[in-house]
């Protein structure tokens, strides 16, 4: 797979986790509580999604670097609430599991991508 592949298909994978986590959202059980973290999940999946795209247009390195860093930074909300989830059984580990596999995953390329990029 070349460089603009790659890119491609985590721009994909990044909005896919969104749309899956929505999807999953509007499936379980609303309450006062998974309203709150319901809220704060789609907000950072979302905005993960979000700026994984505009790194991918960034004008400088140091931008790329900045907007990598609220993607990862996104990413690690994101596993945070669904581990909160998780753990209050608000959702069920099999409706979970699939999204923080590939949370962890997104997780992972983009702090190596992060750590890969950054300017002295």
């Amino acid at each position: 797979m070349n460089k603009s592949d790659f890119i491609e298909s985590i721009k994909n994978r990044t909005k896919q986790l969104a749309v899956n986590t929505i999807l999953l959202y509007n499936q379980i059980q609303k309450t006062d509580a998974t309203r709150v973290i319901g809220k704060q999940l789609i907000r950072s999946v979302t905005s993960t999604a979000a700026n994984y795209r505009a790194a991918c247009i960034a004008r400088s390195q140091k931008e790329f670097f900045a907007k990598m860093s609220i993607v990862s930074e996104e990413t690690d909300e994101t596993l945070f609430w669904l581990e909160l989830l998780q753990d209050t059984k608000l959702a069920s580990e099999e409706q979970l599991k699939p999204l923080m596999i590939e949370a962890l995953e997104i997780a992972k390329i983009v702090s190596k991508a992060r750590k890969n990029s950054k300017t002295n």
